[in-house]
């Protein structure tokens, strides 16, 4: 990614962005968008070759970024991938929290209970496995704050930084058929704005962004069915929304590097930005 592809550039030169989950479709592009601002970025993510394929891809395009093996839900795996950033780029000065997301391990096949799902063996409330339920869970609200936990240190140590989270609409309203993912990122919201306020004597600031409805290859099979064909959960999202189509990625950009920005954004903390097309904001009236 070039400069002349972002919505606007801010100053991030010589500044370390720490990316978590950086081989997903969604921080990979921000990765790329901070690296052309000039931020040197450490792509973290449990697929080792995702990671350094996209920091190869930063590098071709004239950036500086490096690849580390990192699991969110393991401390000493962050603290030996924390080791090698300090020793390759230094500090943190921006930690960007990518990884979570959904898995069918955790979502129901029918948006309403009915008795009979009592002694169905179709996936729904009744029969919802604590195992899955906790994944996800675990993997949204402990992917969190685990990582701001030890990258954010860095930034206490000097009294300057900027986290971002990335939280969802389910924050502000739970979607059906995905109970765990729901919660986890209404936690997400409720997390960022309780550690923006803890963090904020340290000058770090902590804000998220809550992506409406962008079609990726983690939801591809809630809104798309096998012949490519639209599911019925895709029409009632565009139905809802008054933009009338899914996101792209790259229009998250533009907030990330506002967010992020200490010129821009320099007042700004315990914020949780909709980029959602106008979901939130309309009734269906």
């Amino acid at each position: 990614m070039k400069k002349e592809e972002l919505p606007f550039v801010v100053d991030l030169h010589e500044k370390v962005a720490v990316v978590t989950g950086g081989g997903g479709v969604i921080c990979s592009c921000l990765s790329q968008a901070l690296a052309a601002c000039g931020a040197k970025v450490a792509v973290l993510d449990r697929s080792l070759d995702k990671a350094d394929a996209l920091a190869k891809q930063i590098v071709a395009d004239g950036g500086k970024a490096k690849a580390y093996l990192g699991n969110v839900l393991d401390k000493a795996s962050l603290h030996q991938a924390h080791e090698e950033i300090l020793k390759d780029f230094g500090p943190a000065d921006i930690l960007l929290n990518g990884a979570g997301g959904n898995s069918p391990l955790a979502t129901c096949a029918d948006e309403k209970v009915t008795v009979e799902d009592l002694d169905s063996d179709t996936k729904n409330f009744f029969n919802l496995e604590e195992s899955g339920f906790q994944f996800v869970f675990n993997l949204n609200i402990l992917g969190t704050l685990l990582p701001s936990q030890e990258f954010a240190s860095d930034m206490a140590k000097r009294k300057s930084g900027s986290i971002l989270n990335i939280s969802s609409m389910n924050a502000f309203r739970p979607l059906t058929k995905i109970p765990a993912y729901s919660a986890a990122k209404a936690g997400v919201s409720n997390f960022t704005q309780w550690l923006a306020v803890a963090l904020s004597d340290l000058n770090i600031r902590v804000n998220a962004i809550a992506p409406g409805f962008f079609s990726t290859t983690q939801n591809k099979a809630l809104l798309w069915n096998e012949d490519g064909t639209p599911t019925k959960r895709t029409g009632k999202i565009l139905a809802a929304t008054p933009m009338g189509r899914f996101g792209k990625v790259e229009e998250l950009i533009g907030a990330t590097l506002f967010l992020l920005d200490e010129k821009s954004a320099s007042f700004v903390t315990g914020v949780v930005l909709p980029i959602d097309g106008g979901f939130n904001a309309y009734s269906g009236v």
